[in-house]
């Protein structure tokens, strides 16, 4: 029998979110019911009841996630009811010409649950990034299931499902940050901070954050930053570059999304350096360095799309890690709220006083 439950529902542009009862379809093959119990409340959430992903309103908002297995459907054998897993919004398909590649993380053709949760009255909902789990219950492609263990707690694992995995995998997975490198962070919200924790695991030399808000650099000093730099009142290129030597960053990993930071991270970076795009753009901006520059300077100039990762490996790897206590997945908790306080989490977030609010639906989440 299909389940009716509360969810954070986006029903227009710019609109406050509401909380209202959502149908959640028994699954279908390859589908899978899940009880959230954790979700952070993320930028691309925003960004959604902002119309600035598309305009298939309403959405279901929530997509970094974790939780119980509840219910299977036909043919599901990667999970089975009773597991926990972290929700993703990337689940390869295995067949498309990158997974033939042997490059399952940049697969073209991720897989989403084929029925559709409605509201009551039977509108379709369109789930943030395939997901929509600021809600009860959740239903994905199996797929989006990544079963980890289950002595994690939601409220800390459920981060792996966007920005902190999207921040860690720029640096470890896209920028291939290795011993001894120097780093540099621009942008020290939660996906940079990742960054910024996953330049130290990887045994990066000197991680230098950047950030316009003394706050954040703060919080990036307690993720192991070993230099902060203050673009307000410093100059970045010049202060990266005083800091490495002369030189500039190994590694450079643009967490903003900006033109006027991508240009900071271009010319911060060494000869042969690597620059990473992770902050996500609009699709107005543009771009302007001088072609001589590129060619010039060498190295590589990289985009990272969801940390370059592959859930199956990646997110039970990071949970080992957590729990062994290497990686810090309670440091980019902030707090913890209800459902009927994402409104406000959105307010906190915009104006950068929380790393992540995080949406909690039970107790086995915290």
């Amino acid at each position: 029998m299909p389940h009716t439950v509360k969810g954070v529902v986006a029903r227009a542009k710019g609109a406050p979110v509401e909380l209202t009862d959502v149908v959640v379809p028994d699954p279908g093959p390859g589908e899978a019911v899940v009880d959230v119990q954790a979700c952070g409340v993320c930028h691309t959430d925003l960004h959604y009841r902002e119309g600035g992903i598309n305009d298939e309103f309403p959405f279901l908002l929530g997509h970094e996630a974790a939780g119980i297995v509840s219910e299977v459907g036909e043919g599901v054998t990667n999970v089975a009811p009773g597991d926990f897993v972290i929700l993703n919004w990337r689940a390869v398909c295995g067949q498309c010409r990158a997974c033939a590649k042997g490059k399952p993380w940049y697969c073209f053709n991720t897989h989403n649950a084929a029925q559709k949760m409605t509201l009551t009255d039977g509108t379709e909902l369109s789930p943030a990034l395939g997901i929509g789990a600021f809600a009860e219950k959740t239903l994905v492609h199996s797929g989006q299931c990544t079963k980890v263990d289950p002595e994690a707690p939601a409220a800390a694992a459920g981060l792996l499902g966007c920005g902190v995995m999207a921040g860690f995998g720029a640096a470890v997975n896209t920028g291939g940050v290795s011993r001894g490198d120097s780093v540099a962070v621009i942008g020290c919200g939660g996906v940079g901070n990742a960054a910024i924790a996953g330049a130290v695991l990887a045994g990066a030399s000197k991680v230098i954050a950047v950030d316009v808000d003394d706050r954040k650099l703060e919080w990036a000093r307690g993720f192991g930053a070993t230099h902060t730099v203050n673009g307000r009142a410093e100059d970045v290129v010049e202060r990266v570059r005083e800091l490495t030597g002369g030189f500039g960053a190994d590694v450079v990993v643009e967490a903003v999304g900006r033109p006027e930071t991508y240009e900071q991270a271009f010319y911060a970076r060494d000869l042969a350096g690597t620059v990473v795009l992770v902050g996500v753009p609009t699709p107005d901006m543009k771009v302007t360095l001088p072609l001589i520059e590129i060619f010039g300077r060498g190295g590589a100039l990289k985009s990272s799309w969801y940390g370059d990762c592959l859930p199956s490996r990646d997110f039970p790897m990071l949970i080992d890690l957590y729990r062994q206590g290497r990686f810090d997945l309670d440091g980019f908790v902030s707090e913890t709220i209800g459902l009927d306080e994402v409104e406000s989490a959105f307010t906190k977030m915009h104006h950068g006083d929380v790393l992540r609010s995080v949406v909690v639906l039970d107790k086995a989440g915290a």
